[in-house]
């Protein structure tokens, strides 16, 4: 832990429910730093805590990704008060984030935001995310976009992020980043997997200069769009894709389940 801190264990201390959120939500800390997806300690995932009393679990601010832990994660209420013992506090821009579209979203129980150097620079042009390729195409049928109001501190902030994402399920902060939300931590991260690799193709691809690209029909893109939703992304991201990350970090980054 950093700065020599001991975490006491909260294993057998949770109800059986948030523990097993905060297993996801740790694994999804250790995978987004496996990925190379970090931004120091400065982007957040939150993971609605199962209940009645709206609570959520973040990072500890001023641990690094592959740090995170099960017990270290820290649970707050929707005004970000810290409802359980902790030596860690959290990242405000998080919570102004974070708490807006746990509020609004029943269905948003996953939150992921990051600040990669590809989804940054997508973030910034002014066509967006643009239909290259059959990934783009996946990631763009449930993409919305926020302008940006500068750092996220101003609470005031929430209502328009809210209204701008309506129900999609990503988002292209503009000028800032890339957004997902998830029923589970699978769907969530699947969901950036797709808007992650789409960004980096597109920056790869633009090299060549935007006269120079091929981009996707209209046509094409309806099958994509019609193809994807009809593609069971819960399906695939929980029975398929998450059992497999959780096998690879098992192997490589041990630990987050402490």
């Amino acid at each position: 832990m950093a700065d020599g801190m001991t975490i006491t264990s909260l294993r057998g201390q949770v109800s059986d429910e948030e523990w097993q959120a905060r297993l996801d939500l740790a694994a999804m800390y250790r995978l987004t730093a496996s990925y190379g997806w970090t931004d120091l300690i400065f982007t957040h995932i939150s993971h609605r805590v199962p209940g009645p009393d709206h609570h959520f679990l973040i990072n500890p601010y001023g641990l690094f990704f592959e740090e995170i832990t099960a017990s270290s994660l820290v649970k707050v209420d929707l005004e970000g008060n810290i409802v359980q013992e902790t030596p860690y506090f959290i990242n405000p821009a998080g919570f102004t984030i974070h708490s807006a579209i746990h509020a609004a979203r029943e269905d948003a129980n996953v939150v992921m935001h990051l600040h990669t150097d590809d989804g940054v620079a997508v973030s910034s042009h002014k066509e967006g995310l643009m239909p290259l390729n059959q990934t783009s195409m996946i990631a763009r049928h449930d993409l919305s976009y926020h302008d940006y109001e500068g750092i996220a501190l101003d609470h005031g902030e929430r209502e328009r992020l809210v209204a701008d994402m309506g129900q999609t399920n990503a988002m292209i902060l503009r000028n800032h980043g890339t957004l997902t939300v998830g029923g589970t931590a699978a769907e969530c991260f699947l969901r950036m997997f797709f808007l992650e690799r789409a960004c980096s193709m597109q920056v790869r691809t633009l090299s060549a200069g935007r006269d120079n690209v091929l981009l996707g029909t209209p046509e094409i893109q309806d099958v994509v769009r019609g193809q994807s939703a009809a593609g069971g992304m819960g399906t695939l991201a929980n029975t398929l894709v998450w059992p497999g990350l959780l096998r690879r970090l098992a192997r490589e980054n041990p630990g987050f389940d402490e």
